[in-house]
């Protein structure tokens, strides 16, 4: 750095740069670890007190663990491109030195001892851990609001949602309140906010990042991933945090690659599948027209983009339907039973739906997700992509949580969820990528599936519609 003004100026910038950019000035020396986390902590400062994407912070323990960075790598032992890097997580994950609510009240567990795989797995990359992400309560819910630890508000449009469940991680994510985050999946709680808020959400495969240390809502539905600001930015935190685990028995067969390998290379004759049939039934139509547009993109990128029939496209919801309840009653049935009045109306309500499920029901179901699965692998034999957006409304407002399309009025929590549970039912991987904005400036997210543990192909695939357009330079109007 060559005088002060330089310093001063590039600390102000330092937030608001990606992983990919920053990390090899960070190597290079040229810009301090604890440069970059007073330049992240000044933001959140700024920021989060309107937009609530934290529920707790941990700002004196950051500096500290940035001060260690920096003396590492000035030692010569930088760890990659996460080391130094100012991260936080959804509060569903457990982290020693904070405190997990999951969004409840009636959760109280006290300061944890130890990480979540996932988490001690970022710390051994060098990344930072900033704080706690808001949620919706116990991650039961598309939409995020959260009348116990206040509704993270959208960086676009702060009278608007993030997107639920894991609404923090999309708000902390697209306000530059955190360079990357980690979220929860089990029928959207990623993509979801990272469509309503305009950033990249990559739910892996299932088995392929470890759950050990984060909070269950459905045990053969979770997965926990990342949310980042561009394509090659999640693919060095999936990276990072994939691999078996002992504590995780799902991960046994996890297959670990190189997750930017293919990432710049051409699309030439990668075949993608369009799905009409549902995926764009009573779309908003700006997202259908956003979603149109992003499919030419991709055909002029040199992919062969063509429609395919997704014939057990309803199975498959009703299965994750059945499964999804039967197994968060299952897991929360004692707050149900002690603490119901204490839950978020909603919660409390969606939990009931598992009521007296019966066994049977859910036996079918689990045999319908096999059935699925096989289904759903001869379809990708064909078109190893699949895209369709990812939600069918953009983001609603925080007070009615309720949005007209034409001349009706759709509720958020019934439709946010709709296009995004099959990928969770068959546990193969699928992200949402910004693909445009509507006339009101929210944003607008393109989805797209791929084959089990084929995360390189489905990245390479996100990253040239990325880099082949400019939604992902776009930043909200936050005012500093």
């Amino acid at each position: 750095m060559n005088n002060d003004m330089d310093t001063d100026m590039k600390t102000d910038e330092l937030a608001l740069m990606d992983i990919a950019t920053l990390a090899p000035l960070i190597a290079d020396g040229d810009v301090s670890p604890v440069e970059v986390m007073q330049s992240q902590l000044a933001r959140i400062e700024a920021l989060n007190p309107d937009l609530n994407a934290y529920t707790s912070l941990y700002p004196d323990a950051a500096l500290a663990a940035a001060k260690e960075a920096e003396a590492e790598i000035a030692a010569g032992r930088y760890r990659g491109p996460l080391h130094g890097i100012p991260m936080a997580v959804k509060d569903l994950f457990q982290v020693a030195g904070m405190e997990r609510t999951c969004g409840s009240k009636i959760l109280s567990e006290g300061v944890a001892n130890s990480d979540a795989t996932s988490v001690a797995r970022l710390r051994e990359a060098g990344a930072i851990m900033l704080g706690m992400l808001s949620l919706h309560e116990f991650a039961f819910g598309p939409t995020g609001i959260n009348p116990h630890v206040g509704t993270a508000r959208n960086p676009w449009d702060r009278s608007r949602v993030c997107g639920g469940s894991s609404s923090g991680s999309g708000c902390a994510t697209a306000g530059r309140l955190a360079m990357a985050t980690l979220g929860s999946d089990t029928g959207g709680s990623i993509r979801i906010p990272a469509a309503l808020c305009g950033v990249v959400g990559l739910k892996q495969t299932y088995g392929l990042t470890s759950r050990a240390g984060i909070y269950p809502l459905c045990e053969s539905l979770d997965h926990g991933g990342p949310l980042a600001r561009t394509v090659r930015d999640a693919a060095l935190v999936l990276a990072a945090i994939a691999g078996e685990d002992a504590a995780d028995p799902s991960t046994a067969g996890a297959r670990v690659a190189d997750y930017t390998a293919l990432l710049g290379r051409p699309l030439d004759g990668v075949r993608i599948g369009v799905p009409r049939d549902f995926y764009f039934d009573r779309l908003h139509p700006e997202i259908e027209a956003a979603v149109q547009a992003a499919l030419v993109v991709l055909d002029d990128l040199g992919a062969v983009v063509e429609e395919v029939v997704l014939p057990f496209h309803r199975e498959a919801v009703q299965g994750w339907n059945v499964m999804a309840m039967g197994e968060a009653h299952a897991m929360h049935g004692g707050h149900l039973q002690n603490n119901a009045d204490d839950l978020s109306p909603d919660v409390n309500q969606r939990l009931r739906l598992g009521e007296g499920l019966p066994a049977t029901d859910y036996i079918r179901a689990r045999q319908a997700q096999a059935r699925v699965r096989q289904d759903m692998a001869g379809v990708l034999a064909q078109t190893p992509i699949l895209a369709m957006p990812t939600t069918v409304i953009p983001s609603v407002p925080i007070d009615t949580g309720e949005i007209m399309v034409g001349d009706k009025s759709v509720i958020g929590w019934k439709v946010l969820g709709q296009l995004t549970r099959l990928a969770c039912f068959t546990g193969q991987p699928a992200m949402s990528i910004p693909c445009g904005f509507t006339r009101d400036g929210l944003p607008i997210g393109l989805q797209l599936l791929g084959p089990w543990f084929e995360e390189p192909l489905l990245l390479q695939v996100a990253d040239a519609y990325e880099q082949a357009t400019e939604w992902h330079q776009r930043q909200p109007p936050l005012g500093i």
